[in-house]
């Protein structure tokens, strides 16, 4: 059985991504990409879905023991899991180092104290869990293949196969390293070279050294920032510079509903927040390759805009269900792919320019069809900026006329005005400046009650989002006007819970609300964020502190979130680790900083 969410640790290489559990269980692991099928599905279904289990030898049919203490070795995706044993006290080191080659998932037991009875409990099943592949001795190595995929195991420990897996049991004292690792390889190309687990090790560590020494944050927030930073690079496809939104797919916003979506894609609404992060931290390189990922998979379509691309760009995201998978703790269905991926959100047009913004503005090297493409995506706004959308929460109701969607239409206007001010592109300024402020106006006038000073979700509608808590952090007004004071308050009221923490918007419960699904589903932690970001700016910056800290809390033990807390079970909820939860993370953390509202 899967454990819950926050029990797992992410490991990878920037092209995919390991989660392992604190039982030393990798339930999931997609190769050779993040997108590609599940070799380890165990997350989403049961042991029979495949998964690799590492740890002290326990008895048959018990549950296998959890590790007593694990952290990141120092700034690093390197996994240290220790367990003390009546027998001894044991490591397991898990790692994934940086890709040269086929992609591996290396494992080393090492003995602490005593003499620790080992196993290694290997099942991989290719196609999320559906295909057993044939497994067999190649040259003295094992080897699993199945249609065009083939993963080679390695280890100087003995093996055997039984009930179609593949065990190693073994024993350590103190000193002893025995490493195990899988290696992944198209199955009609030559084996992938015999692995070097211990200087695959040192390399591994030397690189995440070398990249954190980038991070200019040095606030006293360090921490939590550098770990969120790490992730973000984790999630982060390197041979395009596209950023996934989380290496899972259907981990569930509402424990056995239906809320389950796929989640291994780029959105541009969430990679270009991640590249403003990543430009105020020092991380110019990374922001340079997203936008060069932009450009491409933009390409000469703007007017065909799509939410979210293939890490490589592609296009084509069509959604199914996995049926053979009973799903994360009974929540189907199981989707592979997002139907999501040809809505129209507006909103989007303003991320994209805002961050092209920030990179003009930070002195990011210039790319003339960045800015080509910033007039192209204005002049598709000029004429579409009226119409009904889906939103930034990508309701599968019917279409609104979002006030997020127009405030972010009036941000892509505003900073495509500001790039022909100086000078580096040309447009009707007049006629924009114009257009600027009829949107401004057409979202005070129809998107604001008056009788309760608060912005709503959508014109006409008496329901509030918390997406509006960016109206000041974009501009649109500023932190002292009443209205946005007034929303805030309301937002607070309204959408709160008991804890204190933010709901995007309000559910139905078992109806059908607003964005046409069942169910409920958590806070999500990006929109409680953004409250302690309006708290710091409209002055409440002790306010916005505690918030900020009770927020830092609810990561697990290794510095990470999802996408969701469900405050009935008290719990992170949905796709795991998630970049929309990081990267207002640090924001905050410099917002907070800067303002000197922090504790000590």
């Amino acid at each position: 059985m899967a454990g819950r969410i926050e029990d797992y640790a992410l490991i990878g290489d920037m092209q995919t991504a390991a989660l392992v559990c604190r039982d030393g269980t990798v339930d999931w692991l997609c190769l050779p990409r993040f997108d590609s099928h599940a070799i380890f599905a165990g997350l989403l279904g049961t042991g029979e879905h495949g998964f690799w289990r590492m740890g002290p030898a326990h008895a048959p049919g018990a549950e296998p023991p959890t590790a007593v203490r694990r952290t990141y070795r120092g700034d690093s995706l390197i996994l240290e899991s220790e367990w003390d044993t009546p027998r001894g006290t044991v490591r397991v080191t898990d790692f994934m180092p940086p890709r040269d080659g086929a992609p591996q998932v290396i494992r080393i037991v090492e003995g602490v104290s005593g003499r620790v009875p080992m196993r290694s409990e290997l099942r991989m099943r290719f196609s999320y869990g559906r295909v057993v592949p044939w497994v067999h001795k190649h040259e003295g190595r094992t080897v699993a293949v199945a249609g065009p995929d083939s993963v080679w195991f390695d280890t100087e420990a003995e093996t055997y196969g039984k009930a179609l897996t593949t065990y190693a049991d073994f024993t350590v004292t103190p000193g002893d390293r025995v490493a195990f690792t899988i290696s992944w390889e198209p199955s009609h190309k030559e084996p992938p070279p015999l692995p070097e687990p211990e200087q695959s090790l040192e390399a591994t560590e030397d690189f995440w050294r070398d990249w954190v020494e980038h991070c200019t944050y040095h606030g006293p927030y360090r921490e939590a920032v550098v770990r969120s930073l790490i992730t973000l690079k984790a999630l982060t496809y390197a041979p395009t510079g596209g950023i996934v939104a989380a290496p899972t797919t259907s981990l569930p916003e509402d424990i056995g509903g239906v809320r389950n979506w796929d989640y291994r894609y780029t959105w541009l609404r969430d990679a270009a927040i991640t590249l403003s992060s990543l430009l105020r931290t020092g991380y110019r390189e990374e922001a340079r390759a997203w936008r060069e990922w932009l450009l491409r998979a933009v390409a000469g379509d703007p007017e065909n805009l799509q939410i979210m691309y293939g890490i490589a760009g592609e296009r084509e995201l069509g959604e199914a269900e996995l049926d053979w998978l009973p799903g994360y703790e009974n929540s189907t269905p199981v989707r592979v792919g997002n139907g999501a991926a040809h809505q129209l959100q507006l909103d989007v047009y303003g991320e994209v320019t805002e961050a092209l913004h920030l990179a003009h503005m930070t002195g990011l090297s210039r790319n003339d069809y960045a800015s080509v493409l910033q007039i192209k995506l204005i002049r598709y706004l000029e004429d579409h900026w009226q119409e009904p959308d889906e939103g930034i929460w990508e309701v599968r109701g019917p279409r609104r006329h979002f006030v997020h969607s127009k405030v972010m239409a009036w941000v892509a206007v505003d900073r495509t005005i500001k790039l022909i001010e100086s000078g580096d592109a040309d447009g009707p300024l007049e006629r924009w400046k114009q257009l600027r402020e009829d949107i401004h106006r057409d979202v005070c006038e129809k998107g604001y009650d008056k009788e309760r000073n608060t912005f709503t979700q959508s014109y006409g509608s008496r329901e509030l989002d918390a997406s509006l808590l960016l109206i000041p952090q974009m501009g649109f007004l500023p932190p002292d006007d009443k209205r946005v004071i007034g929303t805030i308050e309301a937002i607070q009221r309204e959408l709160s819970t008991s804890d204190g923490f933010i709901l995007r918007y309000p559910t139905e419960g078992g109806n059908e609300g607003v964005d046409g699904l069942p169910g409920d589903e958590g806070a999500f932690l990006a929109c409680s964020f953004w409250m302690a970001d309006d708290l710091a700016m409209i002055g409440r910056v002790d306010e916005a502190r505690r918030l900020f800290e009770k927020l830092l809390s609810l990561r697990n033990d290794l510095g990470l979130l999802a996408e969701e807390w469900d405050p009935r079970l008290q719990r992170q909820v949905g796709n795991f680790p998630q970049a929309f939860s990081h990267v207002p993370l640090i924001d905050t953390a410099l917002r907070l900083t800067a303002s000197g509202a922090y504790g000590g």
